[in-house]
């Protein structure tokens, strides 16, 4: 199983962050064997069967929902908000009391509960702090991340890698500027 290079993001980010790249090479980790069935065990969103969907169907529904959350954080147009829109309406948040206590109870057509819960995940986001939601400042990366730092200032989906390979490659440059310089 491929290896992703950044974990632990809100759920519509990760859902976006199924999809790399790694050395020049375009990575999905929805074309890995059990892959699907990794991401969702990891979010708590597998359903057992015979009881739940098959995961066939769920991944249809969740490579829709990557395909119009990386459109609305890419671009914001009236496609991918429509595109978004169309993964949103296959579910309905209904308010609801019990016993004088108030709550929701959120109703999503099956395949799509994984999906549905990805894409109202973005819309919390957008909520909250949507300037926050950005995409690593390394050219040929392709990862988002909600940035949580106390200043609101991170650039890269990780210091170790992204940062670091720019940090390098800047050296590079200047020390190879230098070297060429007449003396």
């Amino acid at each position: 199983m491929l290896q992703r290079p950044l974990t632990g993001e809100p759920l519509a980010l990760d859902l976006v962050n199924t999809e790399w790249v790694d050395r020049g090479r375009s990575c999905d980790l929805f074309d890995e064997p059990g892959g699907v069935e990794s991401w969702l065990r990891e979010h708590g969103l597998l359903d057992p069967e015979p009881a739940g969907v098959a995961v066939p169907a769920v991944e249809a529904a969740l490579r829709e929902a990557r395909a119009a959350l990386r459109a609305v954080v890419e671009r914001t147009d009236d496609a991918a908000d429509a595109a978004l829109n169309d993964v949103l309406a296959r579910g309905v948040v209904r308010r609801q009391v019990r016993g004088g206590i108030v709550g929701d109870r959120v109703d999503v057509q099956d395949p799509w509960r994984p999906a549905w819960r990805a894409a109202a995940s973005y819309l919390d986001l957008l909520q909250d702090r949507p300037e926050r939601i950005r995409r690593c400042a390394h050219p040929a990366c392709v990862l988002y991340f909600y940035d949580t730092s106390r200043n609101g200032t991170r650039r890269w989906c990780s210091m170790d890698g992204c940062g670091s390979r720019v940090k390098a490659s800047r050296h590079y440059s200047r020390v190879r500027a230098r070297s060429s310089e007449p003396s």
